[in-house]
């Protein structure tokens, strides 16, 4: 069992700026995979940053060079760095792990950029 708890969405200006915290109950090199994912009203979840147990990073098109997925195995935390933020940002964001081919998620914390 793997928890995983999300924290530091918030509301924000266009242009704004904010930090995504995701901590979990288990030791990140566990993972084969960790990401963030957003989910915005009436929109399926999509995949916005990824990054693999050996490193390897990967973001959807929409966020790169604003968005950092980053992680520090001290803490058991991996952490979402979103600059430039604009309102289609705006969503519901989640952590999620992959372990042994099963998919865990967090509850998820919300983004709203708005002026």
């Amino acid at each position: 069992q793997v928890q995983l708890v999300e924290s530091g969405g918030g509301l924000v200006q266009p242009g704004g700026s904010l930090r995504l915290s995701c901590v979990t109950s288990r030791n990140i090199f566990s993972f084969y995979g960790m990401g963030w994912y957003r989910q915005a009203p009436g929109k399926e979840r999509e995949l916005v940053a990824r990054m693999l147990i050996d490193g390897n990073t990967y973001y959807a098109d929409g966020v790169k060079g604003r968005f950092t997925i980053s992680r520090d195995n001290t803490k058991n935390t991996v952490y979402l760095q979103m600059h430039s933020l604009k309102p289609e940002d705006t969503a519901v964001y989640y952590c999620g792990v992959t372990m042994i081919g099963k998919d865990y998620w967090g509850q998820g914390t919300q983004v709203t950029v708005s002026s």
